[in-house]
């Protein structure tokens, strides 16, 4: 299994914050590896102290099931074949903002999430994060 290394996690903490930037947001911003291990994390001056744990663990359920966390949330509304998953493994997260990384031969390599605005922004700042972590 391959590994995202500390210069790929910090390239995608890098770029998430850039995007943050021009999106006009304060985010925390974490980045997992393929065991689901913090690998890197930024907290932007000023976000919100409630989305440190927030980010952390949209990258751990992104990583846990190798797929963004909005996908997952959908799957898991009542009546849905995931609903209640979010009470597994210490808790998961199960709205956008978390988004697998993987390498230039699609293996997964670790996740990164993203939390301190709306869901949508979370999803574009962790994009941009997961792209530039294997550009």
């Amino acid at each position: 299994m391959s590994e995202i290394t500390i210069q790929q996690a910090r390239a995608a903490v890098d770029a998430a914050r850039q995007k943050s930037q021009e999106l006009g947001v304060k985010m925390n911003i974490a980045v997992v590896d393929a065991g689901a291990n913090l690998k890197a994390f930024a907290r932007m001056d000023g976000a919100w102290l409630g989305s440190i744990d927030i980010a952390i663990r949209k990258a751990r359920t992104a990583r846990f099931f190798d797929m963004d966390t909005g996908a997952i949330g959908k799957l898991s509304q009542p009546g849905g074949a995931l609903y209640n998953i979010e009470h597994s493994n210490g808790g998961l997260i199960t709205f956008p903002g978390g988004v697998p990384i993987k390498n230039g031969t699609e293996e997964i390599i670790g996740a990164i999430g993203v939390s301190g605005s709306t869901v949508e922004d979370d999803h574009a700042v962790a994009e941009a994060g997961a792209k530039a972590a294997v550009s």
